[in-house]
């Protein structure tokens, strides 16, 4: 089977643009199938589960073989081997620091009667990380989510990932999840693991909240679940935008194009904005070359088919301009001077800036987590950190003063709202007895 070409098309194509930009973030087929199988776990706990397990991903689990047992994962750290070790204590390390660098702390100001008023941060007792094992065993994953929660002070971890038809997770994943701090694990994937951990069985008890990437169905799942657990953001199937001029080298653009391709579910999209129609059939070609090297070919021509375009603009103004409306999982700026075009992203779920900085290294090392908005959904949610593992609370601690000072504005809401009880519980406090 030959290479697909990737279509090139001006900007000024604005239908074919349109319906490429205009992507979905949930599936109509997905949605129906997760509102069945949450409500047979809701009625029926384990065995829907594990019936569910059986019937998607073909492995025969009792409830007693759900979570992963010590033994299991002593096994994995035998498997491993050193230099993967030491990736993963590179990787956390980085994850760490940035977390701690970007978490929100607690602060108070002085109100005009020397009372105060601020935000506390306090950690989630108990959270539900989703990592997908189908095509992949996503390790980094497992890093991006589990070592930020335990960063941000959670104390119960609980990891969801499928097993294969041999009740075997892959080691390299369970050697992850143990070293970011995950604290119990389950052989669950799909839409089962998101009803396990948000509605909780008979032998697992509901998460506070659940985050993590996965494809169509994860997403559905975690959408309808809203309410009985609190979410991260919709991380669905992976997108990339590369916004790049003349001085960019299509070997590169090619390559991080190729690299959200190579996932497997046939509805990643990689985009490729530029001025530079020399650039445009440059990489056009540069595609088909890199693809024949991949050990995924096949599953990235199925993908470049519907999910890949270059679009040829007139200037980098107006590719920013197609590249915030996309609003991409990942954006590259591959151009001359790309701090000063960093200041004109709108929409993105995270920024690779320069040519030193492919997306590859934010999915594994660079220290924010790769879990990031899909489907668009970068243009109103931002990506995972540590403060989605903590809950704000606002304080205030006015004085006598600061109450006298403003009870003429309580009494006005409470009379223009017609509630009198708001007011009175201000005004009492300053009755004689």
């Amino acid at each position: 089977m030959k290479s697909e070409k990737v279509r090139i098309i001006r900007a000024a194509d604005n239908k074919a643009l349109k319906v490429f930009l205009n992507r979905r973030a949930f599936d109509e087929q997905a949605e129906r199938v997760a509102r069945t199988v949450l409500a047979d776990i809701r009625a029926n706990g384990d065995r829907a589960v594990c019936n569910w397990a059986r019937r998607f991903d073909r492995v025969t689990l009792s409830p007693r073989e759900l979570r992963v047992r010590p033994f299991e994962l002593s096994a994995a750290r035998k498997r491993v081997d050193a230099a993967f070790r030491r990736a993963v204590n590179e990787t956390i390390s980085r994850i760490v620091a940035f977390s701690k660098a970007g978490a929100k702390k607690n602060w108070r100001m002085k109100t005009p009667g020397n009372g105060s008023v601020g935000e506390q941060f306090v950690p989630l007792d108990r959270v539900g990380v989703y990592v997908p094992g189908g095509v992949a065993p996503l390790a980094s994953t497992a890093l991006m989510t589990a070592a930020i929660a335990k960063v941000a002070g959670v104390k119960e971890i609980v990891a969801c990932t499928p097993s294969g038809s041999d009740k075997k997770v892959n080691p390299y994943l369970l050697f992850a999840l143990e070293s970011a701090g995950a604290t119990e694990i389950y052989k669950v994937g799909g839409i089962q693991a998101i009803g396990l951990m948000a509605c909780g069985t008979e032998t697992v008890r509901k998460v506070q909240k659940i985050v993590g990437p996965g494809g169509a169905y994860v997403t559905a799942a975690k959408r309808q679940v809203y309410g009985d657990v609190a979410l991260d953001l919709v991380a669905g199937p992976s997108e990339i935008a590369v916004l790049a001029d003349e001085t960019a080298d299509p070997r590169y653009v090619s390559a991080d194009l190729l690299s959200q391709a190579e996932h497997g579910t046939g509805w990643e999209k990689a985009l490729l904005v530029t001025p530079s129609l020399k650039l445009a059939r440059a990489v056009q070609q540069e595609l088909k070359v890199q693809t024949r090297l991949l050990s995924r070919r096949m599953a990235i021509r199925k993908m470049m088919k519907r999910g890949m375009l270059i679009v040829v603009v007139r200037s980098l103004r107006e590719g920013m301009e197609v590249c915030n409306k996309f609003a991409p999982e990942h954006l590259e700026l591959l151009v001359r001077n790309p701090q000063k075009w960093l200041k004109k992203v709108k929409c993105a779920g995270a920024v690779f800036v320069g040519q030193w900085s492919p997306e590859s290294a934010g999915d594994f090392v660079a220290g924010p987590s790769h879990v990031l908005p899909t489907g668009g959904a970068a243009a109103m949610f931002s990506g995972l950190t540590t403060d989605d593992f903590r809950r704000r609370s606002s304080f205030i601690a006015f004085t006598r003063k600061d109450l006298m000072e403003t009870l003429s504005v309580i009494e006005e809401f409470g009379r223009v709202e017609g509630l009198d009880a708001h007011v009175r519980s201000a005004q009492v406090r300053f009755e004689k007895k």
